[in-house]
This record gives structure tokens, sequence and C-alpha cells, in this order.
């Protein structure tokens, strides 16, 4: 898949654009994407300083080399990128390098001599390289009406991030530029889409003046609510998505040029790098789920935080005290079966809001009843599991009542620790699940495949309708598969019931046949 290319643009400077573009940048690498970030603002770079601490040496060169590379007539467009370290696959094309002869290099370029010559298709090889070479491609472009502007936000583009603060000519300018950005694609020689915006209200301080804050979210939002119809839920209002996509504006990070991603790894809801991942989010979801954005946004983030990490376990153990020697056994014999697992001891509820996300699956050993740990700590997991192939897979000790476990543990396929099934057993049937060994993994099958679908708040009632769904006759059947067709459906339909959609009726009937397969060739000991 080519890369995507967005541009972040203001109308009016002193709004954190290049603030902006560079933390975004940096979240974006750390989830495992790999991002190039240009600096087009050639009057005022400023992504340099930005990326000081992850700099190892100075930028040599940069955008203005390009254009004295087509000058020369180069059969193909220099790189000239500047390698970051500490962030994974981050790097930096500089407006260029910072000495004696970079301001009379920039006000020598003449770009419209330079488009009549062909340096438009020049560009194409650049961006059609860029894309090739990196997931995400981000623009800090200089602010006003300019030809670079028109570069930045009609040509090279596939997305727009417009930034604006609460005043008219913030706000009124970046909607006129999206409306001429569109425009001019049109008139492109290039195959272009409609350019989507996304529009971001920064710098906003809401903490002192409520009410006029307030008015001025009012504002904002008439004006640039035109933006959200090509890319924005049904569901979702622009009042909603738009409280989502504010940065606030924190009096810390206004001095010097700072990265507050890097400073807050975990961020809450009152710190500016929680905005800073919404709107990196957006990005990497490519403007869409913005309906599970609205209704979760943690579990939005979290699936793109996890579409890309690299796991440094395959399964982190979670036991009580009490199951502490049966949980070290557990670890060892998986990692003889080359899973690499981690334990995870009960202990301090707060102490989850630092835990990292370091293993795909969680394994539950629970005794007696799951401890208020463990209860937490599978919240916590399936915040950040919307979407992706991650498995929770409870094993019960003895003295263990399946029936007073949460409902969701309850009905998903749990082992059970005895005489005939001890550690390095239980090892080797979640060895097998992991696999795809284990022909009882129907209940799996069946929520990877309505979780695309599926709304978070409706993960309880689906599994219930699921776990029916084993036991039930044929008229039953096709009555719960309605329901289930009713829970996942689209937000905002309004028929009290719909059918099962065939999609999902074929992928149900599908699974319901492995299983019987699967059942059957391990009861007759074929492979």
């Amino acid at each position: 898949m080519p890369g995507t290319v967005v541009t972040f643009y203001s109308y009016k400077g002193g709004v954190g654009r290049s603030f902006t573009t560079a933390n975004i940048a940096v979240l974006l690498a750390r989830w495992g994407y790999r991002v190039l970030c240009v600096d087009w603002d050639l009057e005022a770079p400023g992504l340099p300083d930005y990326f000081r601490p992850l700099l190892g040496a100075e930028p040599a060169a940069g955008v203005v080399d390009l254009v004295d590379d087509f000058l020369a007539g180069a059969s193909q467009p220099g790189a000239h990128i500047t390698r970051l370290i500490g962030e994974g696959g981050l790097d930096l094309l500089a407006a260029g390098r910072a000495d004696a002869r970079y301001v009379g290099r920039v006000q020598g370029i003449d770009w419209e001599g330079l488009y009549e010559r062909g340096f438009g298709e020049y560009l194409e090889e650049c961006r059609q390289q860029w894309i090739t070479d990196y997931d995400f491609v981000l623009l800090d472009s200089r602010t006003g009406v300019s030809d670079i502007g028109g570069i930045c936000t009609a040509h090279l583009p596939d997305r727009l991030v417009v930034l604006y603060t609460a005043n008219l000519q913030s706000v009124q300018g970046a909607v006129d530029i999206a409306q001429r950005a569109n425009e001019a694609r049109d008139r492109l020689p290039y195959d272009r889409p409609r350019l989507t915006v996304l529009p971001i209200l920064s710098r906003f301080d809401s903490r002192e003046e409520y009410n006029r804050a307030e008015e001025w979210r009012r504002i904002c939002l008439d004006e640039t609510k035109g933006l959200y119809h090509d890319w924005l839920h049904q569901a979702v209002s622009p009042d909603a998505m738009a409280r989502q996509l504010t940065l606030p504006y924190v009096s810390y990070w206004s001095f010097g040029e700072q990265l507050p991603v890097r400073d807050e790894p975990r961020p809450g809801p009152d710190q500016i790098s929680y905005a800073l991942e919404t709107v990196a989010a957006v990005v990497a979801h490519d403007f869409d789920r913005t309906d599970l954005l609205a209704e979760n946004r943690d579990a939005y983030v979290g699936a793109v935080r996890s579409k890309k990490h690299q796991f440094r376990h395959g399964v982190r153990v979670s036991c009580p005290r009490s199951t502490l020697d049966i949980a070290a056994e557990l670890v060892k014999a998986l990692g003889e079966l080359d899973v690499r697992a981690n334990l995870s001891l009960s202990g301090d509820r707060t102490l989850l809001t630092r835990a990292e996300d370091d293993a795909r699956h969680l394994c539950l050993v629970v005794d007696r009843e799951m401890s208020r740990w463990q209860s937490a700590e599978l919240e916590l997991f399936l915040h950040r599991t919307v979407g992706q192939d991650r498995r929770v897979m409870p094993v019960l000790t003895e003295r263990t009542d399946a029936r007073v476990l949460p409902g969701y543990v309850r009905n998903l396929q749990y082992l059970r620790l005895g005489p005939s099934l001890g550690p390095a057993e239980v090892a080797r049937e979640i060895a097998g699940q992991l696999a795809g060994g284990s022909g009882s993994s129907l209940l799996d099958l069946l929520r990877q495949t309505t979780r695309a679908r599926l709304r978070p708040a409706r993960w309880f009632l689906v599994d219930e309708i699921l776990r029916d769904l084993f036991t039930a006759d044929d008229a039953t059947a096709d009555e719960l598969a309605a329901d289930l067709a009713l829970a996942i459906r689209p937000r905002g339909h309004d028929d009290d019931r719909v059918p099962a959609p065939p999609g999902v009726r074929r992928a149900l009937e599908s699974a319901v046949k492995a299983h019987e397969e699967a059942t059957l060739r391990k009861e007759s000991g074929r492979p």
C-alpha cells in the first residue's frame, strides 16, 4: 500500500502548526509507522528546532536542494534526507542547509517559472518516491496564500489538516484555503480525488472564560462545519468531533520548541499530548471510524497504537499471589514452546496507568474469583484491543466456579487446571490456540468477524448472542443471527429489527462448518 501525504496548514502564524506537525510525526513513528517530515516553510523553517533532541547532525540539505537538482537536469530526485534517532522510523527533509547562502537561495526561486519548465512532473516523481518509502509524509506548509502554499495544499497532499485559532481571520482564512485547494486540484493534470480536510482548533483556552470559550466554539464550528461532510460518520455531529479535535493552550509548552509527547507517554485528558494523540489517531485511521472515536476515544487511539505495535511478548500471564508458583511454571513452559511470555502479579491498581502494553495476548489465571487488579487489567487490555487480533485466555483453578466470573470472561473458552491439566499441558493448549491449531476457537473466530463493525458498548451483548448460538436449534439460530445483526448495525439505523446482512450470515455459517469439521477430525484422530 502506498503511503499518505498529509499537509499541515494555517492561514495565520502563531497557531502551533510546526509544533503539531512535529509531535504528530513522533507519535506515528512511535506507533510503528514509517514517517517523513518535510519542512516546506522555506521562509521560516522550524522543524529542525523541534527535532533537535533527535538530530545526530545538522541537516546538510533539504527542499531547496530538490530545486537545484531539477535545475541541474538530474535524472531523478535526490534524497537529501536527515535520519532522526530515538523514535523509530522517523526522517526529516529539512528546508535546506542553514548557512549564509540559504536566504539568497530561497529568494532566488521562481516557482512559476519552475512549473513552466516541468517542475510539477519532477515533484510527482518526488512524491511517488516518498509514498513508496514511507507510510506517512507530513508537510509543514507556509502560512498565508503563496506559491509554496499551493504546492502543499493542492498539488502534493492526499489529506489536509488546517489549524486555526479562535479569531475570524484565522478560521475564515483556513476555510478559504481549503476551498481554494480543491478548486486548484480540479485544474491539475494529475489524478487527484477531492481533498478531505481536518479542521483543528488550536491553542484554545477554555479554563477561565468558559462562557466566551463556548461562544467562540460555536462561531468556529459555524465557519468550519462544511469541512466535515466528506469524512465524518453520519451518526457523529460536527460539534462532538470538533471538541475531540481541539488542542488546548498549555502555557508550559508555549516556551521554546518542545515535544510534549516525549515527556507524556501516557497522558491524561488534561494534558496536551492527549489531544495530540487523538489527532494522530485520526490521521492514522485515514479520517475513518469516527463513530468509534465519538464513543470511545481510548479504544480509537488504542486501535492504531496496536496495529503497528511490536509486542515484546506473545502472552502476559496475570495471576494473584495464591497462584504465583503455577503462573511462573506456565510462563516457563510457554517459553520452552517458543511463546514469549511475561508474568503480571496482582498489585496496586494505580500502577496500571503506567503499565506498558507489551504483550499481544492476555492469560488470566483465576483463583476463586478475579481480583480487582485483574478486572482493571482486563478492562485496560480491552480498551487497547478494538479491531485487533488479540485474545483473552482464562485459566481457572479447580476451586474456581466459572459462574461467578464477569460475563465477558465467562463466555470465553477457558482452560481448567487439575490433575490431568497442569501448567505444562495448559501451555501446550495455549500455544496450539495461538498457532491456530485448536478447533474449539469458534467464539474467537466469530468475534473477529464482527468486531470490525462492532461498537465497544455492544461487546457484552454480542458475546451473549454468540455463546447462545452454539446450543440453539435452527429456528433459534436464525433469531439470534438477527439479534447479532441488530447489535452490530451501523449507528443511527432506525429499524427496530434488521435482517442479518448476507456477509455476516455467510461468515457465521462458514465458521460453524469449520468448527464442526475440526471437531470431527479431532474425534477421529485425523490431523
